[in-house]
């Protein structure tokens, strides 16, 4: 089954254009979501979460629209950004007492529990918590609910090495029991290497891939060679060729070896080499 259905969705905004995107992710998975600022992530989230409206497409959650079920869509979804949403004035008590009559499936005790989990004070102002405490306490919310998908939106951006491993680890924790699922928008590429199951990949408001992580990067190999080498036909092949003093290297789709030389070296690349070709070459055209 999938938790998260996005199917033809676009959206005008300014001199911005989302362009008809499309993805699913099954539940028990976590999806990397990557591109640079300004690709329209954070719009896709926000039509997601319903924050904008969206001109075309449809969006389900578990299985319904916010349409046919605007509270049980609502509450199904756990929402955890780079900068703190909640009220700075609040405790995690009164924070506690509110999320209780606004969400039904919302549960105190695993709250407080939580809270004791990670020494998250219940009466301290969370504008004096760190960095990590509000992520932290932004997880408690989401995580005392029924939420079925967790939507992390640069969250781990800016945690210190352990604390980042740590949330990584609630992530993979979250979707054990087979039935939620994480839609994981970060620039850390070693984050997405660590817990990432599938990949998608947007760049100026268009898809330009949703795949598992093992099929990306099985697709692609980098080639490097001399620059005697890199005739106009390979460079045509190539995506993003980048060229120095003494030669070039550049990104190939696996299935088009067949086709080049066979004295050039090939190197497994990672996503973040994927993702920095791709962008380069779109630079170029």
């Amino acid at each position: 089954m999938n938790i998260l259905e996005v199917e033809g969705l676009s959206k005008q905004r300014g001199g911005f254009q989302l362009n008809d995107i499309s993805f699913q992710i099954p539940a028990g998975y976590i999806c990397g979501y990557v591109g640079q600022n300004g690709a329209g992530k954070t719009t896709t989230i926000k039509l997601i979460m319903e924050q904008l409206k969206h001109e075309m497409g449809t969006i389900r959650v578990n299985g319904i629209t916010f349409e046919e079920d605007e509270i049980k869509y609502k509450d199904q979804i756990g929402y955890i950004a780079d900068e703190c949403y909640l009220p700075g004035e609040y405790t995690a008590a009164k924070l506690a007492a509110i999320l209780a009559g606004f969400y039904p499936s919302f549960q105190k005790k695993v709250f407080y529990d939580y809270l004791t989990k990670w020494n998250l004070p219940k009466d301290q102002k969370i504008k004096e918590f760190s960095k990590g405490m509000k992520v932290r306490i932004m997880f408690a919310c989401a995580l005392s609910r029924d939420t079925k998908i967790l939507i992390m939106d640069e969250a781990t951006s800016g945690l210190d090495p352990v604390i980042r491993t740590e949330i990584l680890e609630e992530l993979q924790e979250y979707i054990e029991d087979g039935e939620r699922s994480v839609l994981l928008s970060t620039h850390i590429m070693s984050d997405l290497d660590q817990v990432a199951d599938f990949i998608f990949f947007l760049n100026q408001g268009n898809k330009v891939f949703f795949d598992t992580k093992d099929e990306i990067l099985d697709k692609y190999v980098v080639i490097k060679g001399g620059l005697e080498d890199l005739t106009g036909d390979l460079e045509k092949k190539l995506i993003g060729a980048k060229k120095t003093q003494i030669g070039f290297e550049g990104l190939l789709e696996t299935e088009q070896l067949e086709y080049i030389r066979k004295d050039f070296l090939v190197e497994k690349p990672s996503i973040e080499q994927i993702i920095v070709f791709y962008i380069q070459g779109v630079r170029k055209r």
